[in-house]
């Protein structure tokens, strides 16, 4: 594991800190353990190689607002946000903002280690027009359904509101759902979201030029 790499960890509640920073020291991470957004926001810019690993929920600033910020000045810096089950759709939000990935309570350490290496990994390859490419040919094997279901599912809704909104059932949703996440090659919902953003982020800097067909792109973010 490389030395050089620093975790940074903002969350407002001291016991949960202390959990995740003991777990990452010991995983062999070095940790700046951080009590609000503001504390960490004062050390920018940073030197070296970082990663951000930040609680959604937190008073005056949260996840998703310290993500904002911390890409309008250190856009490759990865964050991970923690999110506690009832809040998907503020996690899709911070996905939308930049956020590299985002795990819920509780937070297992395998997890959350191979979402630090996966984030870091991602910042060294890029995405490119290939990544897109590849990512827009998944989308065309996805019946008008399982788009239907996608949209919802990035948007944050759960299967009971996509069921509602769709007039079928919530179990139909789930079999969509699992459809959608076999065909895209998707392993969670973190990375169904990524490859979303990917094709919406490529096609952006092409709209002055020639831009991706209209098959190519994503109409998930909104």
């Amino acid at each position: 594991m490389a030395n050089d790499l620093t975790i940074h960890l903002v969350d407002d509640e001291e016991s949960p800190r202390r959990s995740l920073t003991f777990l990452l020291v010991s995983a062999g991470f070095a940790v700046r353990a951080h009590s609000c957004a503001k504390a960490f926001l004062e050390l920018l810019p940073l030197s070296g190689r970082n990663c951000l690993v930040t609680d959604l929920r937190m008073p005056e600033i949260d996840g998703i607002e310290l993500v904002q910020r911390l890409h309008r000045v250190a856009p490759d810096v990865p964050v991970i946000v923690i999110t506690g089950q009832g809040d998907i759709a503020a996690a899709v939000q911070a996905m939308k903002a930049g956020a590299s990935d985002f795990l819920e309570k509780p937070v297992r350490e395998e997890a959350l280690i191979a979402a630090i290496n996966a984030a870091m990994g991602q910042r060294r390859a890029g995405r490119t027009l290939a990544d897109s490419e590849n990512i827009a040919a998944r989308l065309r094997q996805l019946t008008d359904r399982e788009h239907q279901v996608l949209t919802g599912v990035l948007d944050g809704l759960q299967n009971k509101m996509i069921a509602y909104q769709l007039g079928i059932s919530a179990r139909t949703v789930e079999v969509h759902r699992a459809n959608v996440m076999a065909k895209m090659g998707a392993h969670n919902l973190a990375e169904l979201m990524r490859m979303a953003i990917t094709i919406d982020r490529v096609a952006q800097p092409l709209e002055a030029g020639t831009a991706l067909p209209v098959s190519h792109r994503s109409n998930y973010i909104r």
